[in-house]
């Protein structure tokens, strides 16, 4: 029996189908034309940048994962250095084939051997497979991204408003309404 082989190489520009299709759940929500161009211009940027490497995993000679890594800080205002591993993904097909372990461990190369001391990545909270890959790997979570269009973020921003209703149903606005009349009614009744 023959071992198969994974290895890793730089992408290049006639991976961005592939990119596009493995990564169709993390990309802009747009057709695959406009998908696969964004990711082109992501591989030119990589390529040309000693900061970033997006990485195609090759199983067999056939494209099976990708990672794409780039150097940062940890936050805007936590300035240490991290290697960001960012879209670790591989293909259902070839998954528990260690294509997943190969493409973490080349974040870590990355980081050795920039000198960085950290690696950080993020993977799809609804993914128990993936959080526990990362988990076995010694990622511990460090916070919770969470995501909502702008428009539906305002409207829940108003409707907390302090007099914004407070979330009453119209009934509810009635009966409050319909109480202040009567304690009005009452109290001028009451100066009379």
């Amino acid at each position: 029996m023959t071992r198969s082989q994974v290895s890793l190489r730089p992408a290049e520009v006639a991976d961005a189908l592939f990119l596009a299709e493995l990564w169709a759940d993390s990309l802009r929500r747009t057709d695959l034309q406009e998908q696969v161009a964004d990711l082109e211009v992501v591989i030119k940027s990589a390529a040309d940048s000693p900061e970033q490497r997006l990485l195609v995993a090759e199983h067999d000679g056939e494209p099976a994962g990708a990672v794409y890594l780039r150097v940062a800080t940890v936050s805007p205002i936590n300035l240490e250095p991290v290697v960001q591993a960012l879209s670790p993904h591989v293909l259902p097909a070839y998954r528990r084939r260690g294509i997943g372990r190969t493409l973490m461990e080349s974040a870590v190369a990355y980081a050795e051997e920039l000198g960085v001391a950290h690696v950080m990545t993020a993977a799809d909270s609804g993914s128990r497979d993936a959080n526990r890959f990362m988990a076995r790997l010694a990622l511990a979570p460090q916070a919770t991204v969470r995501v909502a269009a702008t428009a539906l973020v305002r409207s829940k921003i108003e409707a907390q408003r302090p007099g914004a209703g407070r979330g009453l149903t119209s009934r509810q606005r009635g009966q409050v309404l319909a109480a202040r009349r009567s304690l009005r009614r009452k109290e001028s009744q009451a100066e009379a």
